[in-house]
């Protein structure tokens, strides 16, 4: 319950942060037309009106945005990057407690970086090319890919990893991930579908993985704690 929370007010901040309101009750075309362009790589609601959100763009956006546009695969690794290492960080510090571990710190790091990141640039580019649409069944159908099909694929290669990197046995990696894989799905599948039905209906796809690590730090504080069990 308090990790659904974390990620719920999360995911309000992140909306906020970056201008979207998918509220039913206001016209997209109306409130937000500036927003949503057409011409250029900002093509996408997370970019705010500079002339009706104080403090203007999201500072570095544009920039972010032509990295994007040059190197997707390298801009989004480095985006995982960032927001595994942020969810470590915060997790040693406000749960672990304790002195700092570095090891843990790069380790899971690296994984955003090495994985969590060219994986899902990969695995949300095809899924955008296999079910193009955004009606309520594209996205429902998407989330149910991502959640049910996604999600433990991804959790046995997160543990994989952990375990290969601690220098376990296949054994005890076999064990790791029979122990927990569950639980780490059953922590996913109350939060992640919600996150993802945004996410699939309201965010371009060049712009699904700053959206979902801006979010998932909080999970991967989980994660974090869950893989150094």
């Amino acid at each position: 319950m308090k990790l659904s929370s974390i990620l719920f007010v999360s995911s309000c901040v992140v909306v906020s942060a970056f201008g979207v309101n998918p509220s039913p009750g206001l016209s997209a075309t109306k409130a937000f037309s500036p927003a949503f362009r057409t011409t250029t790589s900002l093509d996408s609601p997370l970019f705010r009106d500079v002339n009706r959100v104080r403090g203007g763009a999201v500072p570095g956006w544009a920039a972010y945005n032509d990295a994007l546009d040059r190197k997707p695969l390298v801009t989004k690794a480095m985006t995982s990057l960032v927001g595994w290492g942020l969810g470590d960080i915060l997790a040693q510090i406000f749960i672990s407690g304790g002195p700092f571990d570095w090891k843990r710190f790069i380790t899971l790091s690296a994984f955003g970086l090495l994985y969590h990141g060219p994986s899902g640039h990969y695995f949300y580019n095809w899924l955008d090319k296999q079910i193009p649409g955004k009606s309520a069944k594209d996205v429902a159908s998407k989330v149910a890919i991502d959640q049910i099909f996604w999600c433990p694929i991804f959790m046995t290669v997160f543990f994989t990893y952990l375990g290969l990197v601690n220098g376990d046995s296949l054994a005890t990696i076999a064990n790791k991930i029979k122990v927990d894989l569950l639980s780490a799905c059953q922590a996913s599948w109350k939060v992640w579908p919600i996150v993802h039905a945004f996410n699939f209906r309201f965010i371009k796809t060049q712009h699904r993985l700053v959206y979902l690590n801006s979010i998932q730090v909080a999970f991967n504080m989980f994660l974090s704690i869950l893989g150094s069990k």
